[in-house]
This record gives C-alpha cells, sequence and structure tokens, in this order.
C-alpha cells in the first residue's frame, strides 16, 4: 500500500517535471512551479500560457514519457536539488565555524591574572595583568575573532558545498523522488484551480511580483502508475 503510494508520487512528480520541460520549450517568457502527491499535481504557472497549452503540453509530457524519454522526469530546479545544496551548504559552514572554535580553545592563552612585560621597562609591570573573560574581557572578543578568522575558509566551503550539491541533488531526484518509467498512469483530467497562498508565495519569487507574468493554477489528477 505505501510502496504503490510512493510510486504514484514520484510518477506524478515525473510527468510534473516533464510538462515543465515541454512548455520551456514553446515559451520563453514564462516561469513554472509544481508540486505532486499521490492524486496528480498542482502546476502553476506565471505568464501568458493558456488552459489549452497547458493540457497539450501535459499530453505531450505524457507521450514522451511513454515512448521512453525519461530524462525530462529530471529536473534541475526542482526542490530536492535546491535542499540539497542548501543542506550542504549549511553543513559546510557549520563544519568549519565549529573546526575554528575548536582550534581556538585548543591553543594555549594567557590565564586570568598572568602579568604580561611592560611596554615601557621590558619587565612586568604593575597593573598589566590579563582580564578574566568573565569580566568581559578576552572572552567575547576572541569568539568574534574565531568566527571573523573563519569567514574566508567557511566562505570557501560553501562555495564547494554549491558545486557538488546540483549534480548530487539531480542524482537523488533521479533514484529517490521521481521516476520517469510511469507504467500505466494516466492522466484523467486538468482543472484550473483558486490561486492558493503558495500560488501567491511563488509569484513573489519567481517573477518579482511583474504583472505582465499573471499567475494561473491547474490541478492534474492522475490514475494508475501504482506498479
Amino acid at each position: 500500500m505505501i510502496e504503490n503510494t510512493i510510486n504514484r508520487i514520484r510518477r506524478n512528480h515525473g510527468l510534473e517535471h516533464a510538462t515543465i520541460h515541454v512548455l520551456s520549450e514553446g515559451h520563453k517568457r514564462f516561469s513554472a512551479q509544481g508540486n505532486s502527491d499521490h492524486r496528480g499535481f498542482h502546476l502553476n504557472i506565471y505568464g501568458d500560457v493558456t488552459e489549452e497549452e497547458v493540457a497539450a503540453a501535459v499530453a505531450e509530457a505524457h507521450r514522451r514519457l511513454r515512448a521512453g524519454e525519461r530524462h525530462l522526469a529530471v529536473h534541475p530546479n526542482c526542490g530536492t536539488v535546491l535542499v540539497t545544496t542548501a543542506m550542504l551548504a549549511t553543513l559546510a559552514a557549520q563544519a568549519v565555524f565549529t573546526f575554528e572554535q575548536w582550534r581556538a580553545e585548543k591553543t594555549p592563552s594567557p590565564r586570568a591574572g598572568d602579568q604580561v612585560p611592560s611596554s615601557s621597562g621590558g619587565g612586568l609591570g604593575r597593573g598589566s595583568a590579563v582580564p578574566s573573560p568573565s569580566g568581559g574581557g578576552l572572552g567575547r572578543g576572541s569568539s568574534a575573532l574565531t568566527l571573523l578568522n573563519s569567514l574566508p575558509s567557511a566562505t570557501l566551503a560553501v562555495v564547494g558545498a554549491l558545486i557538488v550539491g546540483r549534480p548530487l541533488g539531480i542524482t537523488l531526484q533521479e533514484r529517490y523522488t521521481v521516476d520517469g518509467d510511469i507504467r500505466d498512469l494516466e492522466v484523467a483530467s486538468i482543472r484550473p484551480v483558486r490561486l492558493s497562498p503558495v500560488t501567491r508565495l511563488f509569484q513573489l519569487l519567481l517573477t518579482a511580483g511583474n504583472r505582465a507574468l499573471p499567475p494561473h493554477a491547474y490541478f492534474v489528477r492522475t490514475v494508475g502508475g501504482e506498479e
């Protein structure tokens, strides 16, 4: 039961991506966003794309997947890729900060109350004791210095994570979150739906609220695709 549901979600997800690929071949000035579940997929279109063109793209995507063009099920801007890249970048930065903090703690430093050489006489001067971290002296400043010192390494680590994250995310997507082999999956219906808060949010994110790219929302219901 659970396995059948997962199979349907993955195949719906693949059909969603294939539909966006087909739309991209015929329309250059538009954006799209979707999400899939066991019933089918929601498709949000931003631009002058008619309902008939959306229906034609779904049918074409379904036909091409059936014909063996399974690569259409994978999309480089899928949420799987974005989440994978974000997680790698976060882990890379956190690892660098943690290492720098550990190294700073292991580095010997003057103890509170120790005297340091006087700049005037070369000996030990009065009142030249190292302040205690508990007194607001070196503790807070050293933490800020550690953070500052780790920024170049953290930046380099994040850049590396961004480079690695995209191909890794595409591989994970292809293996776990989509399936280009749609088997007996069929499109049952395509209907416009009311614009949701999610649709409005992605309109702002993808088009910066450009009124020349009006939003349209559709739900594509499917049947089959469980085996």
